[in-house]
């Protein structure tokens, strides 16, 4: 059975900073390239970030670039999303995603996990 859960989640203050992880289960990980997703309210799922399966190269959206890093440990079937100096803008629920690197027909979302940042 594949799984991804998400934790790390919480309430910040602006200019804090939280560690997402992710836990992926029921696949080959290292085939798969890993992202992150959000959605804030009233707004269309966003592209976070995007790790390849090998770990060798990553790409960010540019509302997180310089403040986010993506990162994965094959080893233990963990990605991880390291957000600094985090703004109010940046609340939403943050989702793991799952796709195989040669068949993107095998996508696999995780439930989700709340960020909010407030003071």
């Amino acid at each position: 059975q594949v799984q991804l859960v998400e934790s790390g989640g919480g309430l910040v203050q602006p200019g804090g900073s939280l560690r997402l992880s992710c836990a992926a289960s029921g696949f080959t990980f290292s085939t798969y390239a890993m992202s992150w997703y959000r959605r804030a309210p009233g707004k269309e799922r966003e592209l976070v970030a995007t790790i390849t399966s090998a770990g060798d190269s990553t790409n960010y959206a540019d509302s997180v670039k310089g403040r986010f890093t993506i990162s994965r440990h094959n080893a233990k079937n963990t990605v991880y999303l390291q957000m600094n100096s985090l703004k109010p803008e940046d609340t939403a629920v943050y989702y793991c995603n799952a796709v195989h690197r040669l068949v993107p027909r095998y996508n696999y979302w995780g439930q989700g996990t709340q960020v909010t940042v407030s003071s």
